[in-house]
Order: structure tokens, then C-alpha cells, then sequence
């Protein structure tokens, strides 16, 4: 069968088996608006749930359905979530519902359930929906009285009921949720809102034009912050910041100074629910007034509307989404009638529970998002970005800064330098920019680089400075006497794991080479996310859309003909995240990766598992393998071997996706990972020079002063290379420890494979923490 070799059994192990879902009933229904990525939610509670041994039941129409009973109540079956991953929207239908809201309604909605012995419920929208789903869990047992009052139903079926059970995905694409760092949906409709200002920005370039944007959120800037940050906007409004009075004058100052700029466009972005200081709503119509009036410039206007909420999902919504909906059935089938009903979500890349009550007064408190760290966080470094004050205004601080890129190209890397520019303005340095990684530093080719220079690097894909693998070990003196030339005194390497070998090498030569002792960082930027000390790296996201995209298109083309199966080869060298995150999120079949060893005993099990699958309806499969997943087990050895097993059942093909995966402009999630660890390294770098700052230079020669910056969990560190280096396999360039290796038996529970399921890692319950606005550092 599929064993799981990573999965070393020990008594400290808190086992799924133990979880059984034998004569339990779940109901899952999408409410309040749609989200794309709730359709990758509810394959996720289908799916988790039959494997558990529950019944699963769709509640089409949101609470409409629950309310209305008969056919809107249908069982669910594996098959009957097959290809609904790609889509978005919900197909099993939402409406916000007048009725749920009153008690007679509610009392019709626990009937239905009550006929079906569902007890347990999964709830996924936005806040509405999961405060609608908290007031039926605390009138449950109320209501089941007046049922048998009314004689609905007989005391037995009360009984048998007695308790109700409810988690809640918060689906909603304007991220409007206390406690949640992402809700399902919002990273795909910044994908749409990037993608409608990619395309305006060239057509503003050719006119020398300003437009003017609105974007979705009533009451929630976030969208609008998010993509103003993603996109290099000019000027941004939102309701949790209601600009001063004599913000117009200051707005139009900035676009004026912009253009003086040799910028030929400017972007203003707004939210649909922008206010002044006085409460009075700032429309798109007025601002466009405001800038013709004042500045005289073109100006047009273009509002997103309902695209936001359109087309198919991210990368990254379908693996938040296929992850809590596993989280949520967990969930519920460790509920008691004493633990509350809770939400599911993400915390950094660590799942959380949160209790549903705490979670919906911090929100109905409009305590608006404002507290939330993410949104925090993205209001300073948009504002650190945009401002850029005279020269006379700013701190002096006579360090100059190099930047430069290393290793393989990867989207996101012109986002962080462009970021690590404008922030080491700021703060007062001269800021280098070399090109071509360490062979262009040792040759020289380091010049000052200014605030206008990264303009509109944002969104431009590969890497504008150059790039090579070069390592410095070699060069040493050269580089050494470059820095003396340009008198640097600090560095920051942004790229893939040769940028963590050089800084390793530089740190080592410090003990020869004086000029070494000088800051030093890494910022982790590679599609194969296989840099140790960090969770995530820039590019990986943009590489997983590239594949998932293509993964879609090619399932696709299968749609009508008969039953095939695809084998698609992904690179990522010895690291298998793309191939294992991207299986998880196209809904492969099998992934081959180097990390989890298999044998052609696997490879018969995963042909005869494909073979059993097309004896269903379901009539096509995808098998994903890694580049270096095995030397002997080529991508065409395993295509042969399923065509002639497959003789008969499916035919096959395959495909090898090569340097797509590499380039492409960057997703929103790696425009705003990468300006944000930037900003972070630059404050970092800044830190460290006045520390080591002594008798008129810097000196810095302890493990502290030359570090990683990664993602690890829940938060940023700063980690000394030196350290990192006991994690790390040098020989396959990959850490020895991989958090996503936890994700691969989600991939196969969710291709029907029997697996067993560590949930020692999933969330506990815990309180909500406020987060109160620091005043800006």
C-alpha cells in the first residue's frame, strides 16, 4: 500500500486513527457573499469527512437551504467533489437569507436537521454567516424543545440530537476577520485587482494618464492597502485611516512631484468605503474632479466591482482552503458540548482554532482590522514606500548599502530591492546596486542607485540587476578590494541557496579579510523554497500559480475524451515543495518526490489506485514528479510504466513545465513578501551598523551581524547563517527538516489514499490576541 516512510510512529503521537467519524453527520454550506476558494473548502470537508467514516451532506443556498429542507439537503459522495477544485465562486450555491434571522426561521433550519441527524455543521463565509451559525448553537437545544412541543419530532429524536456542533472557514475576500491572518478568497482577489492594474498601467503609460481605482471593502481597507503595496500606487484611501483635512492639496503634490519625477502615470486607489476625517465618503468621481481641477492631468476612472470576487482560485486560497477544510472536520469530531464553537484558520503558516464568539465581537465591536498584525504591518511599509521626502528632510547617516541578486531568477526579487532601496533612503544610506551577484561585484560593477531608479520595479518579473550563481570563495580578495573602493558597509543578498552559501562563505573569510566584518543578510528568493531557517521564499508563490495554471489547462484538455492520465515533471532540484504544495493544489493523484523515498512496490500501488479511480466516473488523473525525485525513475520511465499498465483503463501523456515555472510576474503574495522582508532587512541592517559603529567605522565580526531572514511559523527572524548551517543537506541543497512534508498526507487523504494523519501539529484552541497599534517605529 501507500506508506507514508516519513511516518515513524511514537507513543507522543497523537493520532488521527484515534478519530473515528462512525455514525456522525456533518453538513457543509457556503453563505454571504462568495469567495473564491470555498469550492476547494468544501472538497476538503467532503473528502476528510467520508474518510473518517462520517456522512457528509451539501446544504445548497447557504442557510436558504437549511431552512427550506427537501432537496437543497443532499449526502455527498467522493466523486461528487471531483474537478471542483479550479472552479471558483461556490457551486453549491450561497444567499444571504432573511429568514435564518428570525427564530421561527431557525426553528424550520433545526428541523431539517434534526430529520437527517446532522449535528455537526461547517459553516464557510464571512463574519454574518458565522455570527448567524453562533446564535443557532446557543438557541439549539431551545429550539429542539419547541419541536417536540409542536410534535415535530418525538423526544428520542431530541435526545439524540441533543448536542450541535459548529466550526466556521472564514470566506471572505476582503479579510475583514479578527484573528485570521488570510480568509479564503483574499489572496485571489488581489490576484484579480493586480492583474486589472498590470494591464492600466501600461495603457496609463503610453497617455501619461492618472486613474483612479475603486476596490471592494465597505468597511475594510485591506484589499485597496494590499494592492496599493503590490502595485507602486501613488496614493491610497481607505476607512481605517481617514486622511487630515487639506489632504487633497497634499495628494495633489505628490502626483505633481511624481510626473517631475519622470513618471508617466499615476494610480490612486480606493476603497468603496473611503471617508474623511468628517465621516463624509470620498468618491472616485470626486478625487477624479480634484486632480483635473488641480493639476489639469488626464484622468479616468475604472471601478472592479464584481471581478474581484470572479474567476479561479490562487494557488495559495485553494491550499489555505483544502487545509482548514481538513482542520474543520478534525475540529468538529473533537467538539463536546463544553468547547465552543470555533473558527479554523491560518496564523503564519501554523493553524489555529479560535473561539467563533470572540472572533465575531471583535469584528461587530468595529474594532476594525487595524488591529490585526498583517494589516498593521502592511500600513507601515506602504507608508515607509511612498513618501518620498526631499533630501534636505532626511537622516544623513554616511553608510552605504549594496544590494544584490544570487542564484537562479525568481518573481518578487525586483520588489524586495526596489523596497531595500527606498527604505535605506529613508533611513539615511547610500544604497548600491550591483549587478550580476558576486562575478559583476568582484569586477566592479556597482553603482549608487536613488529613489526614481526602482520605479515601477514592482511588478516586473526575473531580475532586473542580473543574477548569477557565481560564489565569491574564488574571488575574495577582488571582492574584498570593491568594498574598500566603494567604501560598503553593509550587504544585502537577496536569492536562492547559493545567496545562503555565499554569506557563509563571506562570514567564514572574515578571519582573513578584514572588510568582511560588516553587516550582512539574506534575503531567501528562490521558486524551490528549499533555503534553510525559513518557511517560504520569494518566487515560490508565483512559481506555484505558473503550475497550477498549467495543471488545470492540462486536465482540461482530457475534459470529453476518454479516460488519461497526465505525468507532469516540475523543477525544484532536490526539494520537493513545488511538486508536493502544487499536487496538493492542482488535486494530483500521486507526487514523487526525492524527500520521501519510494520504490517500484509504490509505483504498482499508484497505478492500481489510478486504475480502481477510472473505474468510477472519474475519468482523468495527474501525477506530479519532481526533476531529481530519482535518477533511475525518469519522468519517462514512470510515463512508460503507467501506458503499459495502464493498457486498456487510461491512456497517457506527460509533460515537463521547465522554465515557465520560473518566470511570469510576480503574484501579489511575493510582491508584498518580498517589499516587506526588505523594509524588515533594511531596519535590521540599520540596527546592526549603528551597533557596530566604532572610532569612525564599522566593525562587525560576531555570528549576529550575518543572518537569514525567514518565515519561521508564526513569525520573522533573524537567524546567523553560521547556525543554520547544522540544518542544512549541502550535497542536495536542501534543510534537513521541511515543514510541508506535514501537507503531503493532506494530498493523499485527499486522493483517497488510507494514510495516517499527524494532528499532533493541528490548531489548538486559543484566545484571540489584540494587537494594539504601536505608533509607528
Amino acid at each position: 500500500g501507500d506508506q507514508d516512510h516519513s511516518d515513524i510512529t511514537t507513543d507522543t503521537r497523537k493520532l488521527f486513527e484515534d478519530l473515528s467519524g462512525a455514525g456522525k453527520s456533518i453538513g457543509v454550506l457556503t453563505s454571504g457573499g462568495d469567495a473564491q476558494g470555498m469550492n476547494a473548502a468544501v472538497r476538503a470537508v467532503v473528502r476528510m469527512g467520508i474518510y473518517v467514516g462520517a456522512k457528509v451532506y451539501f446544504i445548497h443556498e447557504g442557510y436558504q437551504g437549511m431552512v427550506d429542507g427537501g432537496d437543497n439537503i443532499e449526502e455527498a459522495s467522493w466523486e461528487s467533489v471531483s474537478s471542483m477544485l479550479q472552479v471558483g465562486g461556490t457551486v453549491i450555491g450561497s444567499a444571504r437569507c432573511k429568514e435564518f434571522r428570525s427564530h421561527e426561521g431557525r426553528l424550520k433550519a433545526a428541523h431539517q436537521l434534526v430529520l437527517r441527524g446532522i449535528t455537526n455543521l461547517c459553516v464557510i463565509g464571512g463574519d454574518g454567516s458565522l455570527t448567524g451559525a453562533n446564535l443557532f448553537r446557543e438557541e439549539w437545544s431551545g429550539l429542539l424543545e419547541e419541536l417536540v412541543r409542536q410534535g415535530l419530532i418525538d423526544e428520542e429524536a431530541a435526545q439524540n440530537n441533543s448536542e450541535l456542533h459548529i466550526v466556521g472557514m472564514v470566506g471572505s475576500i476582503d479579510n475583514d476577520f479578527c484573528g485570521t491572518d488570510m480568509t479564503i478568497g483574499t489572496d485571489s482577489a488581489l490576484h484579480r485587482i493586480i492583474e486589472v492594474v498590470d494591464a492600466i498601467m501600461t495603457t496609463a503609460q503610453s497617455h501619461q494618464r492618472t486613474f483612479v481605482l475603486e476596490v471592494m471593502g465597505r468597511h475594510c481597507g485591506y484589499l485597496a492597502l494590499v494592492s496599493a503595496l503590490a502595485c507602486g500606487a501613488d496614493w491610497v484611501l481607505i476607512p481605517e485611516m481617514p486622511p487630515e483635512d487639506g489632504w487633497e492639496e497634499h495628494m495633489c503634490q505628490k502626483l505633481s512631484e511624481n510626473r517631475a519625477d519622470k513618471k508617466r502615470l499615476n494610480i490612486i486607489i480606493v476603497a468603496e468605503g473611503a471617508i474623511d476625517c468628517h465621516n463624509k465618503p470620498i468618491t472616485t468621481n470626486h478625487i477624479k474632479e480634484l486632480v483635473v481641477s488641480c493639476l489639469g492631468f488626464d484622468t479616468r476612472v475604472t471601478i472592479l466591482g464584481h471581478v474581484q470576487r470572479g474567476g479561479t482560485p490562487s494557488a495559495f486560497d485553494r491550499i489555505l482552503a483544502s487545509r482548514m477544510g481538513v482542520e474543520a472536520v478534525l475540529a468538529l469530531l473533537e467538539a463536546s458540548d463544553s468547547t465552543p464553537a470555533c473558527v479554523v484558520s491560518l496564523c503564519g503558516n501554523q493553524a489555529v482554532r479560535l473561539p467563533l464568539m470572540e472572533c465575531v465581537q471583535m469584528v461587530s465591536a468595529y474594532v476594525s482590522l487595524i488591529f490585526c498584525r498583517s494589516f498593521e504591518n502592511n500600513l507601515n511599509t506602504y507608508k515607509l514606500l511612498s513618501y518620498h521626502k526631499a533630501d534636505s528632510e532626511l537622516p544623513n547617516s554616511s553608510f552605504n548599502v549594496a544590494v544584490l541578486n544570487v542564484g537562479a531568477p525568481a518573481a518578487g526579487m525586483n520588489a524586495a530591492v526596489r523596497s531595500a532601496v527606498r527604505v535605506g533612503i529613508k533611513e539615511g544610506h547610500k544604497m548600491f546596486a550591483v549587478n550580476d551577484g558576486f562575478e559583476g561585484f568582484y569586477k566592479g560593477q556597482i553603482k549608487e542607485i536613488t529613489w526614481g531608479d526602482v520605479a515601477g520595479w514592482t511588478g516586473q518579473g526575473g531580475s532586473i540587476l542580473g543574477t548569477k550563481r557565481t560564489l565569491p570563495a574564488k574571488h575574495l580578495d577582488k571582492i574584498a578590494e570593491q568594498i574598500r573602493i566603494h567604501n560598503i558597509n553593509a550587504l544585502l543578498v537577496i536569492g536562492g541557496f547559493e545567496a545562503f552559501e555565499c554569506l557563509l562563505q563571506l562570514y567564514e573569510a572574515r578571519t582573513s579579510h578584514e572588510d568582511f566584518c560588516i553587516p550582512m543578510c539574506v534575503l531567501p528568493a528562490t521558486i524551490s523554497n528549499n533555503v534553510p531557517g525559513t518557511d517560504l521564499s520569494i518566487g515560490a508563490d508565483t512559481s506555484l500559480n505558473a503550475i497550477v495554471e498549467t495543471c488545470d489547462r492540462i486536465k482540461q484538455s482530457a475534459s470529453g475524451t476518454k479516460r488519461r492520465v497526465f505525468i507532469i515533471e516540475t523543477m525544484g532540484g532536490y526539494c520537493g515543495y513545488l511538486a508536493s504544495v502544487g499536487g496538493l493544489a492542482a488535486g494530483a493523484d500521486t507526487v514523487y518526490i526525492y524527500e520521501e523515498p519510494f520504490d517500484i512496490r509504490d509505483l504498482q500501488s499508484n497505478v492500481e489506485h489510478l486504475t480502481e479511480k477510472m473505474k468510477t466516473g472519474i475519468q482523468r488523473g495527474l501525477v506530479l514528479r519532481n526533476e531529481n525525485s530519482n535518477e533511475n525513475f525518469t519522468t519517462d520511465f514512470i510515463y512508460q510504466l503507467y501506458s503499459e499498465e495502464g493498457k486498456g483503463v487510461f491512456d497517457c501523456r506527460k509533460n515537463v513545465l521547465g522554465h515557465m515555472q520560473q518566470g511570469g510576474a510576480p503574484s501579489p503574495f511575493d510582491r508584498n513578501f518580498g517589499t516587506k522582508i526588505a523594509a524588515k532587512a533594511i531596519q535590521w541592517i540599520s540596527r546592526k551598523l549603528k551597533e557596530s559603529y566604532k572610532n569612525g567605522k564599522v566593525f562587525a565580526n560576531t555570528e549576529d551581524t550575518a543572518c537569514l531572514l525567514g518565515m519561521r511559523r508564526r513569525t520573522m527572524a533573524f537567524q546567523p547563517v553560521v547556525q543554520l548551517k547544522d540544518e542544512t543537506d549541502f550535497a542536495h541543497r536542501i534543510p534537513k527538516e521541511q515543514w510541508w512534508l506535514k501537507l503531503r498526507p493532506l494530498m493523499k487523504i485527499l486522493a483517497k489514499y488510507k494514510t495516517s494523519y499527524d494532528v499532533s501539529d493541528s490548531g489548538q484552541l486559543e484566545p484571540v490576541t489584540r494587537v494594539r497599534p504601536k505608533k509607528a517605529d
